[in-house]
């Protein structure tokens, strides 16, 4: 049981990095500081586009339209870490 709790811990802890990293890439991409003409720059951030998109998507419809600002990220961060705190909260009490 405590082998299949650190698996789900380390994809969750994975997919958070994921979406930190698209994050980062799409405000460097915004600032002209990546160029997305580069085909490895595109490439990469593509991966991370559609691997974060489902999940930030289906937050975007519940939360207010705040102007230009997206906080669906931070959301699912918190969503993420929420996760992983219950996990081993209730995870130690079946081992």
């Amino acid at each position: 049981m405590q082998s299949l709790l650190i698996l789900i811990d380390t994809v969750l802890r994975l997919y958070m990095w994921c979406l930190i990293i698209a994050v980062a890439m799409s405000w460097l991409i915004h600032f002209n500081i990546m160029n997305t003409h580069n085909r490895a720059v595109y490439m990469i951030y593509d991966f991370f586009f559609k691997i974060t998109e489902p999940v930030l998507g289906r937050i975007r419809r519940f939360l207010p339209n705040l102007g230009g600002i997206d906080i669906s990220p931070v959301v699912a961060i918190l969503i993420i870490v929420f996760a992983r705190n219950l996990l081993w909260e209730y995870g130690s009490r079946l081992g």
